[in-house]
């Protein structure tokens, strides 16, 4: 009811005894708080924060419009709802070095348990698309020693995402893996690897976590978690998918009850009122207002 009952240091360790058990952890991309609760109860082992999907809830395109403070305000809301991990993606840092430290320790005040930064140039753009381009590995190592440098807890995991397979290819992405381990960074997140070979070649080459990212319609192909499992990865993020799979449901919704005059046909689709209060907890509201306020005037 209201918060998660697990503070945030709690989480953190979670998140690091999970990528230290073996397992391969699976993070859903939640959209808004009350999917994060809906990804709690099913089972999963954590929460992802998408900035793609943060920016699309805002109607912006992924290209490093959004601010710091948009990031830890949604990324906070929604770790606020689950005793899960949430790991929260953190674009560039937001600036500079120091922009960078800023940001590490502004989510950790969200109670987030984890960001990963990355290595293009700011402003940014989606991790698959054309034309991107990254900055120098040196540039980045000085990104990743700020983050380290300001992070108070010692279990928020700080994971570095490097772009640079579609530019310098696969030798470039893990000669830089390397170096960002040596920096610091507690996992890598090689974006947009083409298939499970070019993440076992990853996972040979650094000794830290390794994260997988399939979004659909992205230059991976999109791998099974056995298969994932199998290559070596620790965490799978879908950071996508739930926006996606509610605004196709959406679009359609709209269009039938603009074609039909009345949502009458869509009711057997829609999620009932009482699951949704089954999510939203109100018994536990109730009995917590009853036991509270029950004197008689």
């Amino acid at each position: 009811m209201l918060h998660a009952r697990t503070p945030a240091h709690a989480r953190r360790i979670a998140l690091r005894e999970g990528l230290r058990s073996g397992r391969l952890l699976r993070f859903p991309g939640a959209f808004n708080p009350l999917s994060a609760v809906l990804i709690t109860e099913l089972g999963f082992d954590g929460v992802y924060v998408s900035g793609a999907v943060l920016s699309a809830d805002l109607a912006l395109p992924d290209i490093g419009l959004t601010t710091l403070t948009e990031v830890a305000s949604r990324a906070g809301q929604i770790a606020r709802v689950t005793d899960l991990p949430t790991l929260v993606d953190a674009d560039t840092g937001f600036g500079e070095p120091m922009n960078v430290a800023r940001t590490v320790q502004t989510l950790e005040d969200a109670g987030l348990a984890g960001c990963h930064l990355e290595d293009q140039v700011n402003p940014k753009r989606c991790g698959h698309l054309d034309g991107k381009a990254v900055v120098p590995t040196a540039e980045m190592v000085r990104r990743i020693g700020a983050a380290v440098a300001a992070r108070r807890d010692e279990n928020f995991v700080l994971c570095a995402r490097t772009d640079a397979r579609a530019i310098e290819g696969l030798d470039g992405a893990i000669e830089r893996a390397r170096a960002y381990v040596d920096a610091g960074a507690d996992m890598i997140f090689p974006e947009a690897m083409a298939d499970a070979a070019e993440f076992e070649a990853v996972r040979r080459a650094v000794d830290v976590p390794i994260l997988a990212n399939m979004t659909e319609f992205g230059k991976s192909e999109l791998l099974t978690a056995d298969t994932l499992h199998s290559a070596g990865v620790n965490l799978v993020i879908y950071p996508v998918t739930l926006l996606r799979l509610a605004m196709g449901a959406v679009e359609d919704g709209l269009r039938r009850l603009l074609a039909d005059g009345t949502q009458a046909g869509l009711v057997d689709r829609m999620q009932t009122r009482a699951r949704l209060y089954e999510l939203l907890d109100y018994p536990a509201y109730n009995t917590f207002d009853a036991n509270l306020f029950n004197f008689r005037i």
